[in-house]
């Protein structure tokens, strides 16, 4: 490989939520979903640049950082977007926060799809709306769309959003067109927004390909709201860079609104350099992370499958966030996860925090170098077979 994925780099001492939260220093952080390698060195370059000329005043995004996102979405995933319909805001849950609070008036129900990331209800419930769980189906190590179940759903006059996480976090699924056309017809004959985070687009397994929802179709883009940012890819979720796109010019008005509202209208310098830099420059160092990750994802399979074999893998197809069945234990996905961080000195995000059909599982983030990963491994493997 060209880039260096194996180099280990302390983050302790950063100031790294990840790993200075802990004050104990020899847990090993298997959790928030950052990587621990460095991003794209094209990423650095602009940086240092923008950093060498000394002043950070306040930010006016150029015509340079549409450009990047309309090329990107168009060369890499054949998404046709017009830079008019471009909002940009500080992350995507800001980014979902505003949208719904624009889209919605308290009251209103929202359909997530549980387990699903943990912000989808914070972002919900402080708009003062109503959560509506469509559960995924587990069958087989793996997750499937409930169709007749979200028709049901749908059907409520009440409802007036779907939150789509594609790919989706934490099961690792990269949802088909098929999959995803479904929903969305459904959705559409109730009337019923698609607000689509896609912020692990471009993390995606070999024979996994990501459908842009709002790419399907025509009917597709103009019921639809897309959450988008490099944050994930390129880790680069510090400097706080995100995008909203929708062509629907009265809809954007509104989130455009919301997004002063909320007051996160304003990003730094650093987030829109990043951005150019990695959409124009960063797609080499890309698809060897992702080769890397999926490399990652096998060791770990691997280990289970040898050493663990009670603890079903989850198939992942997207994201580098393992999701593992620890349901033989018979013990609550807290009491597992406290039990890994006071003995095994490693922490790992409960299943719960996804929602209750999380409950019995755990979410391993696997974007570290290799050695750091078996570390890890080991460390759950000997609170595992205790247990």
């Amino acid at each position: 490989m060209k880039y260096h994925f194996d180099d280990i780099i302390s983050r302790r001492g950063s100031n790294s939520y990840k790993w200075d939260s802990d004050s104990d220093q020899d847990v090993l952080p298997m959790w928030v979903a950052d990587m621990d390698f460095q991003t794209a060195p094209a990423i650095i370059e602009a940086l240092n640049n923008r950093v060498a000329h000394g002043i950070f005043g306040y930010t006016k995004v150029p015509d340079a950082y549409y450009d990047a996102v309309v090329n990107w979405f168009r060369r890499r995933h054949n998404w046709l977007i017009n830079k008019d319909w471009i909002l940009y805001t500080t992350g995507v849950v800001p980014a979902l926060s505003a949208v719904i609070k624009a889209l919605t008036s308290a009251g209103d129900k929202v359909i997530v799809q549980t387990p699903v990331y943990n912000c989808f209800f914070s972002s919900i419930r402080n708009n003062g709306c109503e959560i509506v769980s469509n559960p995924l189906i587990y069958h087989n190590h793996t997750y499937t769309m409930d169709f007749n179940d979200l028709e049901q759903n749908a059907s409520d006059s009440k409802v007036k959003l779907l939150l789509l996480c594609n790919p989706h976090n934490p099961t690792g699924r990269v949802w088909t067109k098929q999959e995803l056309t479904q929903l969305g017809k459904i959705c559409i004959r109730n009337n019923v927004l698609v607000v689509s985070d896609e912020i692990h687009c471009e993390l995606t397994h070999p024979g996994f390909n990501y459908t842009p929802f709002a790419s399907i179709s025509d009917e597709f883009r103009a019921h639809s709201v897309i959450c988008t940012s490099p944050s994930k890819a390129f880790n680069t979720a510090g400097l706080q860079i995100a995008n909203i796109i929708t062509d629907n010019d009265e809809r954007r008005q509104k989130i455009d609104k919301a997004i002063n509202i909320n007051e996160v209208c304003d990003v730094n310098p650093f987030g829109v350099e990043a951005l150019i830099a990695a959409y124009n420059k960063g797609e080499e160092w890309l698809d060897e992370l992702n080769q890397y990750l999926f490399d990652n994802y096998n060791c770990l399979r691997a280990f289970f499958e040898k050493h663990l074999p009670d603890f079903p893998v989850i198939q992942l197809e997207g994201t580098y966030l393992v999701w593992v069945d620890c349901s033989a234990l018979k013990h609550s996905s807290k009491e597992i996860t406290d039990i890994l961080l006071k003995k095994g000195k490693v922490r790992v995000n409960e299943g719960t925090l996804y929602g209750t059909e999380g409950e019995g599982f755990i979410r391993i983030n696997t974007a570290c170098p290799r050695q750091q990963l078996m570390i890890g491994l080991n460390r759950i493997k000997s609170v595992l077979t205790n247990l």
